[in-house]
């Protein structure tokens, strides 16, 4: 491992799939080349990117990739959730087809959760399955959807209904990338740290209370923070890897949260729908009396704390429509995600009425107290 990465550190996961290192530090891009070399060999690497993160970081990597010795084909897809669909799927497995891509060669998401998920599906479905790096650009990426290897793709009807498991062989976090991001995407990726922390870490959950994530702040400090949550995601993937029970507790905030999202026609990120997801719940919860009282008047200053909206007043029946629709959902029941308190939470299963009852005690009601 190269001596020029700063505040490096490794965690390792363990899956029934594959084993594989996340690693998290500063000035990882120019080392895509030497870990990726390293981790998975291979004769050639397909880098897939995106229209906004492709003219900042795509030369280095590609750079980094031959100085290493692969063949390197990069595509670019066109950037935003809602290009995360069957049609921009197709053009990238025909770019990999037409490239010669065989099983021994890897595919490289450069990029945020929209590239990690459209490399990561086409990595599974190319011949059956090859090898895919992931390298997040951005902190809900890095966080969040690079580590744990679910990878999907939008469907009318829904977010993420077509994917598949297919773990990650590498991931590589530069929390340098995080400098250039635009301060609305940053301040998107804390919803899932906040999320973690209220899913597992009492003690994180207090530090980003007192000390809200800032964009310029110390990269040590941020690559701790990231470690961290790679780290809880880790434990539960672990124990979970096909989201059969455990796993499934990190869809918190997220029942509420992507309804929210689709209910917006994606304009509103899904880190900023997650943190409503919580703290909608969380008032629910609260009202219903399966949580600690005061639980969601903390959630609430935690999220707020970070630049994070807490409530929404998109219609009820919009909000209950996308819900039901959602990929958790158990025939007339959907498992709804509930923080009991800080590092304890509980997967319920509600009905259609009764989560309707959710979203009437736990939105818009934060908008009408102020």
């Amino acid at each position: 491992m190269s001596k020029n990465t700063d505040n490096l550190q490794v965690i390792k996961v363990i899956t029934r799939e594959r084993p594989y290192d996340v690693l998290v530090g500063s000035n990882l891009l120019d080392q895509v080349g030497t870990e990726v070399r390293t981790a998975v060999g291979g004769d050639a690497a397909f880098v897939v990117t995106d229209t906004n993160v492709g003219p900042l970081y795509l030369r280095r990597v590609e750079q980094s990739l031959a100085d290493a010795g692969y063949r390197t084909v990069s595509i670019t897809i066109p950037a935003g959730e809602q290009h995360k669909r069957l049609d921009t799927f197709g053009t990238i497995v025909e770019a990999m087809a037409e490239a010669g891509l065989t099983r021994s060669s890897v595919v490289v998401a450069l990029g945020g959760g929209v590239v990690g998920d459209m490399a990561g599906f086409a990595a599974a479905s190319y011949m059956r399955g090859v090898c895919v790096v992931q390298v997040p650009t951005s902190l809900l990426a890095m966080v969040d959807s690079s580590v744990g290897g679910k990878t999907a793709i939008d469907l009318d009807a829904g977010k993420n209904l077509v994917g598949a498991f297919h773990q990650p062989s590498l991931v590589l976090a530069d929390v340098g990338c995080l400098s250039t991001l635009h301060p609305d995407v940053f301040v998107d990726g804390i919803g899932e740290v906040v999320k973690h922390a209220v899913l597992a870490d009492a003690d994180l959950f207090d530090e980003l209370a007192a000390h809200p994530l800032s964009q310029d702040g110390d990269p040590a400090y941020l690559a701790r923070i990231v470690a961290r949550n790679v780290e809880i995601k880790r434990n539960v993937v672990a124990a979970d890897e096909r989201e059969l029970g455990l796993r499934q507790t990190l869809n918190l905030g997220h029942t509420i949260g992507h309804a929210v999202e689709a209910a917006s026609d994606f304009k509103l990120g899904h880190g900023h729908c997650v943190a409503i997801g919580l703290c909608a719940v969380a008032r629910a919860a609260e009202g219903l009396g399966w949580c600690e009282p005061g639980l969601s008047t903390r959630i609430e200053r935690c999220v707020e704390a970070q630049g994070l909206p807490i409530d929404t007043d998109l219609p009820h029946e919009m909000l209950l429509s996308f819900a039901v629709r959602d990929k958790k959902r158990r025939a007339s029941h959907v498992n709804l995600v509930v923080a009991r308190d800080i590092a304890d939470v509980d997967i319920r299963s509600v009905s259609v009425e009764e989560l309707a009852r959710v979203i009437e005690l736990g939105c818009a009601s934060a908008l009408r107290r102020s």
